[in-house]
């Protein structure tokens, strides 16, 4: 695993989402809902726009801004189209005030299924 530090939890208040790029180039998503940090993929699979430029939903779901696609903010599991692919999800470390992501494991790993949202 490797976990890299992406932001401070001061950057990300509750109910936003925060665009960060790992050293590797790889563009994240960080949501806080409700205090709990998780990632996505900052590229929708509908047309490769940024999922930060959204808004978070109170069922939980990220929607992108640009066609209405819905995944859920913790698994990156598909709830509304018109994507027809779940986004990557990332295992997230809060180490004190420092959010650390695992950026070898976008696909799911380690990331919850979202269940009781």
């Amino acid at each position: 695993m490797s976990f890299t530090r992406v932001a401070s939890l001061s950057d990300l208040p509750t109910g936003a989402l925060l665009a960060v790029v790992t050293p590797s180039g790889e563009r994240i998503c960080l949501v806080n809902r409700n205090g709990e940090v998780s990632a996505l993929s900052d590229v929708c699979p509908h047309q490769a726009f940024p999922i930060s430029a959204g808004q978070l939903l109170d069922d939980g779901s990220v929607e992108c801004v640009w066609h209405g696609a819905r995944f859920d903010c913790r698994s990156g599991a598909l709830r509304q189209g018109p994507a027809t692919d779940d986004l990557p999800a990332y295992e997230v470390r809060v180490e004190g005030e420092e959010i650390h992501v695992n950026v070898g494991a976008g696909d799911n790993r380690g990331a919850p299924d979202g269940a009781g949202w």
